[in-house]
């Protein structure tokens, strides 16, 4: 008689358990606990002083932090995991905990709504106040940091003189490339709420002499001209296909002849199924936007060249971000 592995459940509870996984490491981070834990060991009761928190509830959240790799445990004593002293605890680079906290103020609520937002294609987040914007900003800076540095090692900017970073938020890509190309002109073109937090950041920057400030909505307003190098980084996500071919559109009649295009963003395969994470976090475009979703390599080419632009190459850059490279 042939024996059959039994299907079980297992798979489909670990996933629905998935946003207990995420509230812990939320609470985690909103409450300090990494940056404690960065001071060194401590027992329950001590780091329970610290945070102000009785010990059987910070046993919760300790607990389920050293069940998912992120603080260990040894004979009582708690202590951050290797890769929570590299991105939680404040003393490294990159430091992901404006990621935690943008994603456990702006986007875990918001996901409430999804299943409406499914239905009515309506965005359901939009920061109303400058702190709420500060939050948004430094998130999505927090979680693109890796490809930030990866595309100022990966593309040569050398070739270039005039950059223009279009919806480029607070600046994180161009500081990011200015720390490899001392010599580049850039330009940060942005909504005026968004582009007032830019200015406040920037104005201590040793390089903010090299990055020019411009108000604007690239769907509606002039581009600023004399660029010879365009990027769009995780901005493609956030727009329909119609609204993003336009947006190519646009950009191509702006631009010389020569001119690059440097299209940063989660592509996918042609399934939309992989990498993973990219698929997963198709929804937290919807949400926000109504409209938003990810997209395959394939989908970008054809809409490069029905705007008039030539594909060059696609390059990896860091985790599921890559580099679609394009020229006028």
């Amino acid at each position: 008689m042939t024996m059959h592995n039994p299907v079980t459940p297992d798979a489909i509870f670990q996933i629905a358990s998935g946003f207990m996984a995420s509230k812990h490491l939320f609470a985690a981070s909103e409450l300090g606990l990494f940056e404690y834990l960065a001071e060194g060991p401590m027992t329950l009761e001590l780091l329970a002083q610290r945070i102000g928190i009785a010990c059987p509830r910070l046993r919760i959240i300790a607990d389920a932090m050293v069940a998912l790799g992120l603080v260990e445990c040894h004979n009582q004593w708690y202590q951050n995991s290797p890769v929570a002293t590299a991105f939680l605890s404040g003393d490294s680079s990159p430091d992901l905990r404006p990621f935690l906290r943008f994603w456990n103020q702006i986007s875990y609520p918001a996901w409430q709504q999804f299943e409406a937002r499914l239905r009515t294609g309506q965005g359901t987040f939009e920061p109303a106040d400058e702190e709420r914007i500060r939050m948004f900003s430094e998130g999505v800076e927090a979680i693109t940091s890796g490809a930030a540095q990866a595309l100022a090692c990966t593309y040569d900017f050398g070739r270039h003189c005039q950059v223009l970073d279009l919806g480029g938020g607070n600046g994180s890509f161009l500081l990011a490339l200015l720390g490899q190309y001392s010599a580049l002109k850039t330009t940060l073109f942005e909504l005026p709420r968004v582009a007032r937090l830019a200015r406040k950041r920037l104005e201590t920057s040793p390089v903010v002499e090299q990055i020019t400030i411009v108000e604007g909505d690239f769907f509606q307003d002039p581009l600023p001209p004399d660029h010879d190098c365009v990027l769009l980084a995780h901005a493609v996500h956030m727009f329909s296909p119609e609204r993003n071919l336009t947006l190519l559109q646009r950009i191509h009649a702006a631009v010389s002849s020569g001119t690059r295009l440097l299209l940063v963003d989660f592509w996918t395969d042609t399934t939309h199924t992989h990498p993973l994470f990219a698929t997963l976090i198709a929804g937290e475009f919807l949400v926000a936007t109504g409209e938003g979703d990810v997209y395959s390599e394939e989908e970008v080419r054809t809409w490069l060249r029905q705007s008039g632009w030539r594909y060059l190459t696609h390059l990896p850059l860091s985790g599921a971000s890559s580099l679609i490279i394009a020229e006028a």
